[in-house]
């Protein structure tokens, strides 16, 4: 009730008098000084919320008296979160990505004014004539343009031989033009995958994938002589970091996400992805845990994330249920799903249930336009570092 309308007087009585039928209902005449009595239906309703509150807070105790405390919590806050809708943040990487395009082109630019043989270089060799893998080329050499960094394409039919392949590999090794290889993966069955990317030399891996930039990335300098890295500025790291995991981390810091003493999921253990950001996020010092196919109660596990990172390849597999409320989750996959809806047949989704993910988490990454830009951007990040340090 206003102040107004506790303070009037009796001579608004008549005034008011069609209204006394409504407000009898609840105990009030207008015109009138309420007495407590009048707010006795509004004292039971404040009466009865921390009943309720209590017994949702200690239901949730006695269903999870087995469970360890931090899983206790985590059902706790979900309990919690029913009271206030959250709509998450989405992390648009695309925007991001194009962030980075710019500042990779401005240092391009600098470079080249400074020394005109300094132009970063990219080769990439393309096997075969699958679609996805050329759409995938094609995009890379657009940003290359984009960037001022020159771009060699080299594209090899699917029964090329592997000794052919070796050799140009070898050859661009040795092209001081070259500061970056790329083998556009995966390639045919006749060819080992594993001999073709030790070839290309570490120095000019940008794809991360060498075995000696792996050992790098797993070094944890944690003993006294070795150099300290800077692992929160990841364009000064001496060797170079696989793209993916590397965007990963970046669209975290971009969006200041505190990393450090953080609980952090990886769900998936592969070596293109899952491996590498677990590293990454151990650099930076979170509490990781990696999740993989033979881990037991997944979605308890995943529960007690503050940092969730989906790379398993599993269409909408990561639950809202399974979610920590005002975590925040990048999510890797990219599969498609039957849509007869949409024009081409087939919708693209993310390993993460998006829909739902929005209701719980702080900060999502939508698929697509979340993770995939920023591949290709930390593609050209390393070919410049490789560059600089050529």
């Amino acid at each position: 009730f206003s102040v107004s309308q506790l303070t009037n007087t009796n001579n608004n009585h008549k005034s008011q008098k069609n209204d006394r039928s409504t407000w009898h209902t609840v105990g009030y005449i207008p015109g009138t000084i309420p007495s407590i009595r009048h707010f006795s239906w509004l004292a039971l309703v404040l009466t009865l919320i921390p009943g309720v509150f209590s017994f949702l807070v200690h239901s949730t105790f006695r269903a999870s008296s087995s469970l360890s405390r931090q899983v206790q919590q985590a059902r706790i806050a979900r309990t919690l979160h029913v009271l206030v809708k959250m709509t998450a943040e989405d992390i648009d990487g695309k925007a991001i990505a194009a962030t980075i395009r710019g500042e990779i082109k401005e240092e391009v630019a600098r470079l080249v004014a400074e020394d005109a043989s300094k132009q970063p270089g990219l080769a990439v060799i393309l096997v075969g004539a699958r679609r996805d893998s050329q759409t995938y080329v094609r995009m890379k050499k657009k940003a290359c343009e984009e960037c001022g960094i020159a771009s060699f394409g080299f594209d090899y039919p699917a029964d090329v031989s592997e000794e052919e392949l070796l050799a140009k590999i070898q050859e661009l090794n040795k092209d001081p033009k070259v500061h970056g290889i790329l083998v556009q993966l995966p390639l045919p069955q006749n060819i080992d995958e594993a001999k073709v990317l030790d070839t290309v030399s570490k120095e000019k891996d940008v794809d991360g994938l060498h075995p000696l930039n792996s050992a790098a990335l797993c070094s944890t300098s944690t003993h006294a002589g070795t150099e300290k890295l800077d692992w929160k500025n990841l364009a000064s790291i001496p060797f170079h970091i696989p793209c993916t995991p590397q965007g990963c981390i970046e669209l975290l810091d971009r969006v200041n996400c505190p990393l450090e003493g953080a609980s952090a999921v990886v769900i998936g253990r592969s070596n293109l992805v899952g491996l590498p950001v677990a590293m990454l996020l151990m650099h930076r010092n979170a509490t990781v845990t990696i999740v993989h196919s033979r881990t037991k109660d997944t979605a308890s596990v995943v529960s007690q994330a503050d940092v969730v990172v989906a790379a398993v390849g599993r269409a909408e597999m990561v639950q809202k249920s399974w979610l920590k409320p005002g975590c925040v989750v990048i999510d890797v996959g990219i599969n498609s799903v039957d849509d007869a809806s949409a024009k081409r047949g087939y919708r693209l989704v993310g390993d993460v249930d998006y829909n739902g993910a929005k209701e719980v988490c702080s900060k999502v990454t939508p698929v697509p336009g979340g993770v995939g830009p920023m591949t290709i951007a930390m593609l050209l990040r390393n070919t410049l570092n490789s560059c600089k340090r050529s």
